[in-house]
């Protein structure tokens, strides 16, 4: 995209701003992840930060980092490219996940795959995320495919559209306003 996607300003606000608020409603604490020579970027210094451990595996690496420094929660993981995203898609998400499988995730309404970053990851379920980078699978999608995962469907489809392209966002921005 040749931008950071968490700093692409919507509406006023950051994509990381607005995805934080929205977690910030339905968790107690919210975290960013952050790699290290991140960390004291303006944006990303207003939130609690969980530094990136692992290098080199993209965005499992925060996830990971999450659950290794905190083994004893669930983690709701939210990337910060879906710029529609809303409070709905989340807290339907939490209602409805599972007790006993360690993932929970939607269901992509154009593939059917696992949705592996707008997920809950339960306490406990490092361990399996960790088997799978040391095998060399950091995929977060493949990583749910193989597991025991409880999937989703979709309230609203366009709410996990991810933006890659400033087109992209532009495109999200005009669906919204419609």
């Amino acid at each position: 995209m040749g931008s950071d996607k968490a700093l692409l300003v919507r509406d006023g606000r950051s994509q990381l701003e607005h995805v934080a608020e929205l977690l910030g409603a339905v968790t107690e604490r919210v975290f960013v992840s952050v790699r290290e020579q991140q960390q004291e970027e303006p944006e990303r210094r207003r939130h609690a930060q969980i530094i990136d451990r692992f290098e080199g595996i993209g965005p499992i690496a925060g996830v990971l980092s999450a659950m290794t420094e905190y083994p004893e929660v669930d983690w709701l993981v939210v990337a910060c490219d879906l710029p529609n995203v809303d409070a709905d898609t989340l807290a339907y998400l939490l209602e409805n996940r599972s007790v006993t499988q360690p993932f929970t995730a939607y269901r992509s309404s154009y593939d059917g795959l696992p949705e592996p970053l707008c997920a809950l990851y339960r306490a406990g379920s490092g361990a399996i995320v960790r088997g799978f980078v040391e095998e060399g699978t950091i995929c977060p999608r493949k990583i749910l495919i193989r597991s025991d995962t409880k999937l989703l469907e979709q309230l609203n489809p366009a709410a996990l559209d991810n933006i890659n392209t400033p087109d992209d966002l532009e495109v999200s921005v005009l669906e919204v306003a419609n």
